[in-house]
């Protein structure tokens, strides 16, 4: 008999940093896991210090994180739960491509290539990185108005304050703007996966009905992507929620309905 994985990798997205993961760490703690929020390459200091000096962010290769994130589950003695949030959605899936994980979690995801719907809100919310060509090599933040509408839509105005103050750090232009134009260069982008492969674990998408970032209709298109027989791929959408999802009142439910279908398949 398989033994159920012991460990669950949490993995951040883009701007923000394992900080963004604090309360599903405590709350799966507490319920005997191992619990691992890697940081991304020159992640490894607080938000303050990538605030003041974001030559690390400037610096970020998709590549490098998935090696960095592998190493760390290949010292592990066996299969953990991989959940990400966003982008780490995206790691997500393409470290169960490589044949790690013993089932995958992706929280209101950004897509893998291939995914071409874009909604308006999502035009909207990542204007601010994609509106300069020259923001592909630089660090880009959001203005706290900015963050709102893209991360916080649906909190209490006292709570948006509080995250971006806690967790906001800006995000990689070059890996944004790379992403941004994957279904248009020629040969695979860096958020390249396998639809067809049939040996990938189990895959929740967890989407909020009003996140403006990455909207349910992309959760929903990147999972009809996957077309291998045999293979688990499930949406699920949670009404009235935005982006940030791990730090949104009720985050409970979300983070135990995830290990419950983790658990399940794996």
């Amino acid at each position: 008999m398989t033994e159920k994985p012991d460990t669950i990798v949490l993995i951040h997205g883009f701007w923000v940093t394992p900080r963004s993961w604090e309360n599903w760490v405590a709350h799966y703690k507490d319920q005997g896991f191992r619990v691992l929020a890697p940081a991304y390459p020159g992640f490894e200091v607080e938000v303050e210090a990538l605030n003041t000096d974001p030559t690390p962010i400037e610096r970020l290769e998709v590549p490098e994180i998935i090696s960095s994130i592998e190493k760390i589950i290949d010292g592990l003695d066996r299969q953990p739960v991989l959940m990400g949030h966003s982008a780490g959605g995206v790691f997500t899936q393409i470290l169960l491509d490589h044949g790690y994980g013993a089932c995958g979690v992706a929280i209101n995801s950004a897509p893998t290539e291939g995914v071409k719907p874009i909604p308006l809100s999502q035009l909207k919310a990542t204007f601010p990185v994609l509106k300069n060509p020259a923001n592909r090599h630089k660090a880009v933040g959001f203005t706290y108005e900015q963050w709102r509408y893209a991360f916080t839509n649906t909190f209490p105005e006292d709570q948006a304050k509080a995250t971006y103050d806690r967790y906001h750090i800006p995000a990689s232009g070059h890996v944004f703007w790379g992403s941004a134009l994957a279904n248009i260069h020629p040969g695979h982008a860096d958020s390249h996966v396998n639809y067809h492969n049939p040996d990938r674990p189990p895959l929740l998408f967890i989407s909020g009905e009003n996140d403006h970032l990455m909207p349910p209709k992309i959760q929903q298109s990147n999972a009809k992507h996957y077309k291998a027989p045999g293979t688990v791929t499930e949406v699920v959408e949670y009404p009235g929620r935005s982006h940030l999802m791990p730090a949104q009142d009720g985050w409970e439910e979300i983070a135990d309905h995830a290990l419950a279908w983790a658990l399940d398949h794996s």
